[in-house]
């Protein structure tokens, strides 16, 4: 199976096209930046497919990160992906970006759980836990610093992800266990966006933000009509 995943959730534009037949990573591209993804990813996208030596047509899936993350990222990955997954007649999956942050930490050691963490802003992460197998042992929420760490500090996990820094400088100094590992990566590896894209159901992994809080918009009243 020929994969061609995105991630744009972040602080990165990136793409990779991976199969899963041979396990490898035919081509893979990625530029770090905070702005910008609309106008980086369809040549970082052509660049890929070049490199790997493939047409369109060629792929089985097209995957893409769909959250949490950056409102403008999301769409810009999500869009591009549902484009090219309809031009090519192709199923398009989404992977969340908590996922793909944990899925490489579970696979080199899935004795210790793993944590993803992103800044959520004003004292809020976004965050899930998995263990073993990529069991979820915390399902992907929105929370304050405080209430995460009330439900994480039972036993040794590692922290990765954006947020992964706040959240341990948070930690109770006197739990049980503190940190093993804090990874405060960006943006997730692209390749494993792929890697669970080739293992995931296509009909339980839909192409839609997940995005766990409304977004900080406050409606303005002063211009408004009154409705007759």
């Amino acid at each position: 199976m020929k994969i061609l995943a995105i991630d744009t959730a972040l602080d990165a534009c990136s793409a990779a096209v991976y199969d899963s037949a041979e396990n490898r990573v035919l081509a893979m591209l990625s530029h770090d930046m905070r702005r910008g993804h609309a106008e980086a990813l369809i040549p970082t996208i052509s660049d890929v497919m070049k490199a790997a030596q493939l047409e369109y047509e060629a792929l089985d899936r097209i995957a893409t990160t769909v959250g949490p993350g950056s409102y403008t990222g999301l769409r810009v990955g999500i869009s591009a992906a549902r484009a090219i997954g309809f031009a090519a007649s192709k199923p398009v999956l989404g992977i969340t970006t908590l996922a793909a942050f944990t899925a490489p930490l579970i696979a080199e050691n899935g004795n210790v759980p793993a944590v993803a963490v992103i800044d959520a802003r004003h004292g809020n992460i976004y965050f899930h836990m998995v263990g073993a197998g990529n069991r979820v042992l915390l399902s992907p929420r929105h929370a304050s610093l405080e209430d995460a760490t009330q439900v994480i500090v039972g036993g040794p996990v590692r922290l990765v992800g954006p947020g992964a820094q706040l959240l341990s400088e948070r930690w109770p100094r006197n739990a049980p266990h503190l940190p093993i590992s804090v990874d405060t990566r960006a943006a997730p590896n692209v390749e494993w966006v792929a890697r669970l894209a080739a293992e995931a159901d296509a009909v339980r992994s839909p192409a839609k933000p997940l995005y766990l809080r409304a977004p900080d918009v406050t409606p303005q009243d002063s211009h408004r009509i009154e409705r007759q």
